[in-house]
């Protein structure tokens, strides 16, 4: 395998940082997919088959189950929106859907029956803030431009 040059070994971590000259926007889309793509995979796979040293825990399961949702939630809120009107942009979005489905489906099948309500909210949460945000700033637009139903109604649909 190659070396570094001796001037990047001695400071790696900046030549790796994010520059806008350098880097692209379509790399670091694609860069960004991936790592999200990697935070739903993994979070998928916690959330459907939790450690077992949670078993015994029933608050440390909760804990765990916050922020693995929260986790994989806001992955797949990214991934749709990095994929935003590529080819087969349905597609993406109704198999990423039920793949979110499936992931709170699991939840259900595992978890002790009274955290069900818990369980809702954390499944819930994420989206329902970006929604409300979303609607918010469309709300705001249509109220400071005069050509409001329209504008409005055209930026509902590109949603």
């Amino acid at each position: 395998m190659g070396t570094l040059p001796i001037g990047i070994r001695k400071n790696w971590l900046t030549y790796f940082k994010y520059e806008e000259v350098r880097d692209t926007p379509r790399e670091t889309r694609n860069i960004l997919l991936i790592i999200f793509t990697l935070v739903a995979v993994v979070t998928f796979q916690a959330g459907v088959n939790p450690p077992a040293i949670y078993a015994s825990d029933e608050h440390a399961y909760y804990v765990f189950l916050i922020f693995n949702s929260l986790a994989f939630f806001n992955s797949i809120f990214v991934i749709l929106l990095l994929t935003h009107k590529f080819p087969f942009h349905f597609e993406i979005w109704a198999a990423t859907v039920s793949m979110a489905m499936t992931f709170g489906s699991a939840l259900f099948a595992i978890s002790p029956k009274n955290s069900i309500d818990l369980i809702l909210i954390i499944a819930a949460g994420p989206l329902l803030v970006r929604s409300l945000v979303t609607i918010f700033k469309l709300y705001l637009r249509s109220y400071f431009f005069k050509n409001t139903q329209t504008q409005f109604v055209l930026d509902l649909v590109e949603l």
